[in-house]
């Protein structure tokens, strides 16, 4: 079991952030899905959001070890029978994953930062009851909140068409093509 990646595989490194991202950032876009359109009660809205801002900065740590991990370990190579057209797909949806894993918690960080009922009822950006994290807009504007509630918002959409196209195209490679490029994820 390799730490570091390959030409032929990725390393349990790689794959156990690919896989531990993947948990959070669909359970975090459920839940971002569910609260914002079918939670009426405000008890249990501000729970789910509390729950939510903390579980976006673990999105947001893994993202940083992914990325400079990534960094400093080579990709393994792409299939020799991928066309000019395939090969650039999956390099422009890896790089968009990668924006949208770091954009989407930074923005909904700055969302929540921005809100002046945040600063109105003293409600601190804590992340599982255990840390504060910095507030960059005291006191906060509706403006700055909108601005960056739209950023959040588009990402998300981003992130989830990027996400169903990435899943379509490893089943592609596992089922059609019949290469290795799913298990590399799932066994290196």
């Amino acid at each position: 079991m390799a730490l570091k990646n390959t030409a032929t595989g990725w390393g349990w490194l790689a794959r156990l952030f690919h896989w531990s991202m993947a948990i959070v950032i669909i359970g975090l876009l459920c839940v971002g899905f569910f609260m914002a359109n079918f939670v009426s009660d405000i008890y249990l809205q501000f729970e789910l959001t509390q729950d939510h801002k903390s579980w976006g900065f673990v999105a947001f740590s893994l993202a940083l070890l992914r990325v400079l991990w990534r960094l400093v370990n080579r990709a393994p190579d792409l299939p020799v029978e991928m066309s000019g057209l395939e090969r650039l797909a999956a390099h422009v949806g890896h790089y968009g994953l990668y924006v949208c894993i770091v954009v989407m918690p930074l923005s909904g960080w700055l969302m929540s930062s921005a809100s002046p009922l945040q600063d109105s009822y003293g409600i601190k950006n804590m992340v599982f009851g255990l840390f504060e994290l910095p507030d960059p807009f005291i006191p906060g504007t509706e403006a700055l909140e909108s601005l960056f509630a739209n950023i959040h918002f588009f990402t998300a959409i981003t992130l989830v068409l990027l996400l169903l196209g990435h899943v379509a195209a490893a089943l592609k490679h596992h089922f059609i093509n019949r290469d290795r490029v799913l298990m590399r994820m799932l066994r290196g």
